[in-house]
C-alpha cells in the first residue's frame, strides 16, 4: 500500500511517497482534516507558513493518536523572507505556531516573492535564508531542509555557497505540466521532487483524453494523476479536507504502462480556472 511507502532523503531521513496537501483548509478545520489523514494512514503532511493553518496543522498532528516520531511534517519559509534574521525568526516561529519541538521539512517557499514570482534578482536573499535553514537544520531544529519553486539556476545559486545540498524541490508536477529537464536534474543532484497539486487544481478532471485513460484502468482521474507523479519518482502532495478523497487518493496500485507514461509527460494543459492569477500557475 502506497501510505506504508517511503523515499530515502540524501541525508538518510525517510519521507513517506504520499501526504497530505492543506493549501487552502483553513486554520479551524486543519487540526481534523490531519486527524482523519492519520487515521486513514497518511504519515506525510505539508503546510507553510503563507497558507496561514500552521495552529491547526500543528494542533492535529499532536492531536492525532500516533507518535510525533512516526509523522513526517513539513512547512515552508514565506517567499517574502529574504534574509538570515528573518528567516531565523520564521523558523521559531513556525516551530512556536506548530506547537512542535521539530520539523522534518522545511522549504523557502519560492525563489522570489509572490508580488515579484520569476520576477527581479533575489540570489543573496535566498544564500541567507539558506543558510538560516542550514543553522536550524545542524541545530536539530529541522531534520531536513529544501526549496520550492525552484528552477535550476536558482538551486545552482545556493549550491554555490552552501554547505548541504537541498534535499528537496517542491514543484508544480501534473500530467500536463511535467518540468521534466528539472526532475532530471535533482535526481542528477539527489536532490528529491516533490509534486503539488498533481491533480491540477481539479481542471484536468475536465480533460477527455486523461479520463477516457483512467477509465481504461478502472480507476478515477485523480487516482491516475497521482499515480503519475509516483511513477515519475516524485513524492504526490494531493490537497483535501474529504476524508473519503483522501481514502481514494491512497488507492493507487495500478501500475500506468510506458507508452501512457509517456502520452502523460507530453501533454500540455496549463488551464487552472480561477487559480489562474496565482503567480505559480500564471505561466509567468
Amino acid at each position: 500500500m502506497i501510505l506504508n511507502e517511503t523515499y530515502t532523503l540524501s541525508n538518510g531521513v525517510k519521507i513517506p511517497k504520499l501526504g497530505l496537501g492543506t493549501w487552502f483548509i483553513e486554520d479551524d478545520k486543519a487540526a481534523q482534516a490531519v486527524r482523519d489523514a492519520v487515521a486513514i494512514g497518511y504519515r506525510n503532511i505539508d503546510t507553510a507558513q503563507a497558507y496561514g493553518n500552521e495552529r491547526g496543522v500543528g494542533e492535529g498532528v499532536r492531536t492525532s493518536g500516533v507518535p510525533r516520531d512516526q509523522i513526517f511534517l513539513s512547512t515552508k519559509l514565506a517567499a517574502e523572507v529574504k534574509s538570515y534574521n528573518d528567516a531565523a525568526a520564521a523558523i521559531d516561529g513556525s516551530l512556536t505556531t506548530l506547537g512542535l519541538d521539530h520539523i522534518d521539512l522545511m522549504l523557502i517557499h519560492s525563489p522570489q516573492p509572490w508580488s515579484d514570482f520569476r520576477g527581479g534578482d533575489y540570489a543573496e536573499g535566498n544564500r541567507e535564508a539558506w543558510r538560516a535553514l542550514e543553522y536550524a537544520h545542524k541545530a536539530g531544529k529541522i531534520r531536513a531542509i529544501g526549496v520550492s519553486n525552484f528552477e535550476q539556476h536558482d538551486i545552482e545559486n545556493i549550491l554555490e555557497a552552501s554547505t548541504v545540498t537541498p534535499h528537496v524541490n517542491q514543484l508544480l508536477v501534473h500530467a500536463g505540466n511535467t518540468p521534466a529537464e528539472l526532475i532530471t536534474y535533482g535526481q542528477d543532484k539527489n536532490i528529491l521532487v516533490e509534486a503539488y497539486s498533481p491533480i491540477a487544481h481539479g481542471e484536468i478532471l475536465k480533460n477527455p483524453d486523461v479520463a477516457a485513460m483512467a477509465d481504461r484502468y478502472g480507476v478515477t482521474v485523480p487516482q491516475l494523476c497521482i499515480r503519475y507523479t509516483l511513477q515519475l519518482g516524485t513524492v504526490s502532495l494531493p490537497k483535501t479536507a474529504n476524508p473519503e478523497h483522501m481514502r481514494s487518493n491512497a488507492q493507487v496500485d495500478v501500475a500506468i504502462s510506458d507508452d501512457d507514461m509517456n502520452l502523460l509527460r507530453t501533454l500540455q494543459a496549463h488551464d487552472y480556472g480561477q487559480h489562474s492569477e496565482f503567480p505559480v500557475y500564471s505561466g509567468k
